[in-house]
């Protein structure tokens, strides 16, 4: 497969129509909410076939606040663990499986640089997918520049979906 500049890398185009597929085959809905993502999730996963029938929407929350106010993350998990954590992370999965009322959410909140944040290196990133039988979260440490790191969060958040859908 050629691949010729522009959002996502083959990989994740195939990872995003192999979760497409399997979750019309299903039946099943899928939802996003995204931080330093920003909507390579949704964006990768609505360039797929059939993404009409299985993707509801996505949030991109990139502000803390909104995080809280738009897409429903407990406020208390926020304040308790930061938004860089595993919880914010599932919190942002949850609440985006709900407000959507969706089958499945996947979820990324992370340092994409070029500073650090809530003391945490660039490249720390959580990815999580909630669905019917709970959230798995994965912790990512990645290198690279913003972009890089950016397309590898997109990567990782489908591969654990596609791993949650069996």
């Amino acid at each position: 497969m050629s691949h010729h500049g522009g959002t996502g890398s083959p990989s994740a185009a195939a990872l995003a129509s192999r979760c497409i597929a399997a979750l019309e085959a299903r039946g099943e809905t899928l939802a996003t909410a995204e931080s330093l993502t920003a909507g390579l999730i949704s964006a990768t996963l609505a360039g797929a076939p059939g993404a009409s029938v299985v993707l509801r929407g996505g949030i991109a929350a990139y502000a803390t606040e909104v995080k809280v106010s738009l897409l429903g993350v407990d406020a208390a998990v926020v304040k308790a663990h930061g938004v860089i954590s595993p919880e914010c992370a599932e919190g942002m999965a949850e609440a985006a499986r709900d407000r959507f009322a969706a089958s499945w959410a996947v979820s990324a909140t992370g340092v994409a640089g070029p500073d650090r944040q809530e003391d945490e290196p660039v490249g720390t990133v959580y990815v999580a997918v909630a669905g019917p039988r709970g959230v798995q979260v994965e912790q990512l440490r990645l290198a690279g520049s913003r972009q890089s790191i950016r397309e590898a969060s997109v990567e990782a958040g489908l591969s654990l979906l596609l791993a949650a859908l069996g």
